[in-house]
């Protein structure tokens, strides 16, 4: 597994690190091909945020943790992402296809830079990502895991069209799609 420390606000020990890689090494069990790994350390007051972050084969994997003690922080994300995983095994077994997240799709063309903002709608954060082909169960899923309200996927089941899952209030889920 790879390793990639984030610290805000905080100062990190070596021997913090050392136990979050021992600690979240041992989730590699559940993986076939080897995974990255980010962790997260900041200080927000007098509490401290740990979060957590497995990336494999195109699934992510997240948890969050806010505690007075960054070990204990490390303790419950990966106690957190394990039984993530393990809830989520039968239903990643039962849904995706075989080979699922192993294709390599070629990235879309870029956004032209040269396009002005308006300035009553300043754009705080910019993410970029290739978007993988799934069914919207697998989206809904990977929406779930990740504790995201929605989520932007290529629709295998109708020809790689684009389109977006999200949380409903009533507690059900919607999709949103080109004609």
């Amino acid at each position: 597994m790879k390793y990639q420390f984030y610290e805000k606000r905080v100062d990190v020990t070596e021997a913090l690190r050392e136990y979050a890689q021992k600690k979240i090494g041992k989730l590699d069990k559940f993986f076939k091909t080897d995974s990255e790994a980010s962790i997260a350390f900041i200080r927000e007051g007098t509490r401290h945020m740990t979060e957590i972050t497995i990336a494999n084969e195109g699934m992510f994997f997240r948890a969050k943790d806010i505690s007075d003690d960054l070990y204990a922080g490390i303790d419950s994300g990966v106690a957190a992402i394990e039984r993530q995983i393990r809830k989520n095994k039968t239903r990643l077994a039962k849904r995706l296809r075989q080979g699922a997240f192993e294709r390599e799709i070629p990235p879309t063309t870029p956004v032209p830079e040269d396009i002005e903002e308006e300035a009553d709608f300043p754009i705080i954060r910019e993410k970029r990502f290739d978007l993988k082909p799934m069914t919207p169960e697998e989206a809904i899923l990977q929406m779930n895991l990740l504790d995201h309200e929605f989520f932007i996927f290529k629709n295998f089941a109708r020809s790689a069209q684009i389109a977006v899952v999200y949380k409903r209030k009533d507690g059900g889920y919607g999709m949103i799609s080109e004609k």
